[in-house]
């Protein structure tokens, strides 16, 4: 029973005016409603779930600021990506941060590997601030989804030192590389 009303109250948001409803929905309810846009390509939906400065830090397509660039990263989702299907498992979450597992599947839309089919397992990380989404970001392993997607042993090797570049150029890495150099 409390499912069903969960997902009624899901429902009627994503139906409805999601200015006002936005901050009183609940980590779980917020989860839903997450999935159901990025699945529905609602790029104002999944927005205004963030708030106007939020970021989605995407593990393919990087960062995006603010809830135009936001509701864009998801159109080039489904640019490049069909029949989303995003499921949350075993959410956390204090008010303040949230974390869940994932997983994720589509079918690609990218001309070289176009019909191939992704599932991975993750987890998300979400800081709030006045009940929204202020930051989103997630860790997976993207060696998984692209070599699903066939893509060539140079292309894989070139994504992955990006994002290990870009992993290890964080503000606190250097306290984990930097001692290794020192002796």
């Amino acid at each position: 029973m409390i499912d069903f009303f969960v997902i009624t109250a899901v429902q009627r948001w994503i139906a409805g005016d999601k200015h006002d409803k936005v901050a009183h929905l609940t980590f779980r309810d917020l989860l839903t409603a997450f999935a159901a846009a990025v699945e529905a390509n609602d790029g104002e939906g999944l927005a205004l779930l963030f708030t106007e400065d939020g970021t989605y830090e995407d593990g393919f397509f990087g960062a995006h600021t603010g809830r135009p660039a936001i509701a864009a990263m998801l159109q080039r989702f489904h640019d490049t990506g069909r029949d989303y299907f995003w499921e949350f498992l075993d959410p956390v979450s204090d008010g303040s941060i949230g974390y869940a597992r994932f997983r994720f599947s589509y079918a690609s839309r990218l001309p070289e590997s176009a019909g191939r089919l992704v599932f991975f397992e993750s987890i998300s990380c979400f800081q709030f601030r006045d009940g929204l989404i202020a930051h989103y970001r997630e860790a997976f392993d993207r060696g998984l989804a692209l070599v699903q997607l066939d893509f060539p042993a140079e292309r894989i090797k070139r994504v992955l030192q990006r994002a290990a570049a870009a992993q290890n150029g964080v503000p606190d890495a250097p306290r984990h590389l930097d001692r290794f150099s020192a002796g």
